[in-house]
């Protein structure tokens, strides 16, 4: 996972490189790749706390480029007014048909190709400035989240794998949990989310029981 995070932050840090050289097409490129690499993260972190028998599925996601870029429509989201865990949902829905759309950017940020009804496409006629832009700001923003320690995944596992495939509020109450002892480990600081964790999952104030 922090091999993946590294290597988001390198290719965000190049994609900046070339943006500011008016390099468009390939600044946007590498830009989704970063994406594909922060996407890494949460796919791995899911083997931690899912049985066995779904290891091959997930593994089939974690090598899909489309199912590794789900979270790029995120600042979209937030800007939209989206705060909590339901109306941020979007972000990680792997089937969306967002992340077909962003593969198809990266494609077209690369090569020459016939699209459509014979229209032809070069990457520095179809990729400008602007979406150039946002695919780096929402590379770099998805590149800074923080490392990942073997006690965090520790704690995930206790947490979240006894409720896999348990209704989304018996989940939801499983990562307050977790969170809390993220806090009690001294992993999350006090004012790393606002609103709290418990407005951003439940949309208000809700107790943190015990599992």
């Amino acid at each position: 996972m922090n091999a993946a995070r590294r290597n988001a932050r390198r290719l965000a840090e190049d994609a900046k490189l070339l943006l500011h050289a008016d390099r468009f097409p390939t600044a946007a490129a590498i830009a989704v790749l970063s994406i594909e690499e922060s996407g890494k993260i949460t796919i791995l972190r899911q083997f931690a706390s899912i049985p066995d028998t779904e290891r091959k599925r997930l593994w089939q996601e974690y090598q899909s480029h489309q199912k590794k870029n789900a979270m790029w429509i995120l600042p979209s989201l937030v800007a939209s007014g989206a705060r909590d865990l339901d109306s941020l949902a979007p972000a990680a829905d792997i089937s969306g048909e967002h992340t077909a759309l962003l593969d198809q950017i990266k494609q077209i940020s690369l090569y020459t190709d016939c699209l459509g009804n014979a229209h032809w496409t070069e990457p520095e006629k179809v990729i400008d400035r602007e979406i150039a832009e946002r695919l780096v700001s929402t590379a770099d923003l998805l590149a800074r989240r923080s490392f990942t320690t073997e006690m965090e995944i520790n704690l995930w596992k206790k947490h979240m794998s006894p409720v896999y495939g348990a209704p989304m509020d018996v989940q939801k109450t499983a990562l307050a949990n977790w969170f809390s002892a993220m806090k009690e480990n001294g992993l999350k600081g006090e004012d790393d989310t606002s609103p709290t964790i418990e407005e951003f999952l439940f949309g208000g104030a809700a107790p943190l029981a015990d599992e």
